[in-house]
């Protein structure tokens, strides 16, 4: 059995520690809060923007454009969400699993990395990182979106890639939390509603479709990663949120175990010295 300066000096420690993962756990929440608004004030834009795209394709015959055909590339250009720093639970590491699972080897794909875990996960796996953008997701802003999205599509246009895919974190809720991979181009007008209405009449551009869909095919695409990093923010903070209520519950029923075993130890002490006492005394006399 430990002595009871051992466990008095592992009851410290776990208390000192249980006190710092209840702070993460405040400022977690705090952060978590505020994502979720910035996530909500983001879906109108980009769900009408989305609706718009789709009625412009379903409407379109004969619509020919490179953001639509695929350009014989064989590389994939992969653009991974993830945190700068852990202690998120399985955070990062779902999201990593999402890219591995996919089945595209690694020599075939380059990661675009926005979140350091990310990038250092992969590499390890023997992807290889093109672009580390991990400042951008410590505070998402649209510009950043912007960027990297027009050098992932001068990429594409160049035929440098054949395919453009993004792997994150969806946020559901506090409690739940799911990393997706979605594709990104060419777009495939099969899988995109039709819309609301049932008015399939062809539309007619002013200017072309072909240039139309130059200006919001790009839009489109930088407001999908700038959901995304809000998203995937929001599900770092819940993540975070959950993994220190768990660690701080942990701490109390480890501190709880340790109580007892100090007492158990401190009994025990007492009870050898009584009788060490009594039987000093009963050899005097």
């Amino acid at each position: 059995m430990a002595s009871m300066r051992d466990i008095k000096r592992r009851k410290e420690s776990v208390t000192s520690t249980q006190q710092i993962t209840k702070a993460m756990k405040l400022v977690a929440t705090v952060k978590l809060q505020k994502a979720k608004a910035r996530a909500e004030r983001n879906k109108p834009y980009f769900n009408t923007l989305y609706r718009t795209i789709s009625s412009i394709l379903s409407k379109t015959e004969h619509l020919e454009h490179p953001y639509l055909l695929e350009n014989g590339s064989s590389r994939k250009a992969m653009l991974v969400i993830t945190s700068n720093k852990g202690l998120a639970g399985g955070y990062n590491s779902n999201v990593i699993k999402e890219v591995i699972g996919k089945g595209f080897p690694a020599g075939d794909v380059d990661i675009y990395a926005i979140g350091r875990k990310g990038a250092e996960g992969l590499a390890r796996k023997g992807y290889k990182i093109v672009e580390d953008d991990s400042e951008a997701i410590n505070e998402p802003l649209y510009k950043d979106a912007i960027d990297i999205t027009n050098r992932v599509l001068e990429s594409y246009t160049k035929g440098e890639v054949g395919e453009i895919y993004m792997a994150y974190t969806n946020f559901k809720n506090t409690v739940s939390q799911e990393a997706k991979l979605i594709k990104l181009l060419p777009l495939n007008i099969d899988e995109l509603p039709a819309g609301e209405d049932e008015d399939q009449v062809l539309m007619n551009y002013e200017p072309e479709a072909e240039e139309a869909l130059d200006v919001l095919i790009p839009k489109y695409i930088g407001n999908l990663l700038y959901g995304a990093f809000v998203e995937a923010l929001a599900s770092e903070n819940g993540a975070r949120m959950q993994a220190m209520d768990s660690a701080t519950t942990n701490a109390d029923n480890m501190i709880a175990d340790l109580s007892l075993k100090y007492n158990r130890a401190r009994q025990a002490s007492i009870t050898q010295e009584l009788t060490e006492i009594i039987a000093g005394s009963e050899a005097i006399s």
